[in-house]
């Protein structure tokens, strides 16, 4: 499914070629991998990102061939979308290095205990934020009755640093 030199020209002549509107080279031939452009096309990231897993060693960096880009495939890929999901679900990096050392073996009793230490974690954040979210909705109730001309209780606890409201 490549985008042939033709449908480029057409783009070009009626001044579709900025990158929105240019026809996308489409998906790697399976045979000689991807560029980390396509790569990082196909794993929703920014190329600098897939640099930076790279230096981490979260990333492998497939070898260049003499006079060649290097090439990536599905491994990579993969490896992108695992690091992905693992961040959407609350990992950090460290972790998720660990996380995918961990999934080179049979650990799996080792990757429980990693979650149920990061939802731990989770829940902790979670009392927090609503601890703060009672204490601004406390702050705003009181804005709502304050005193014409009194000054502003949000702005006074902020300064005073009461904590009479949490």
């Amino acid at each position: 499914m490549k985008t042939s030199k033709a449908s480029f020209e057409q783009a070009k002549r009626s001044g579709q070629t900025n990158k929105a509107s240019a026809p996308k080279l489409q998906i790697h031939d399976p045979e000689n991998g991807m560029t980390i452009g396509q790569l990082a096309s196909e794993a929703g990231v920014n190329v600098e990102t897939i640099r930076y897993y790279q230096r981490e060693k979260l990333l492998n960096t497939p070898k260049r061939e003499f006079g060649s880009i290097r090439r990536y495939g599905a491994v990579e890929l993969n490896c992108l979308l695992f690091i992905k999901r693992a961040q959407a679900i609350g990992f950090s990096l460290t972790e998720i290095s660990l996380l995918l050392k961990l999934a080179e073996g049979e650990h799996c009793a080792e990757t429980k205990r990693l979650a149920e230490k990061k939802l731990v974690v989770i829940k902790q954040k979670i009392a927090d934020l609503l601890s703060i979210e009672s204490s601004l909705e406390k702050l705003i109730s009181a804005c709502r009755k304050g005193k014409g001309g009194c000054g502003c209780p949000i702005i006074d606890s902020l300064v005073g640093g009461e904590r009479t409201l949490s």
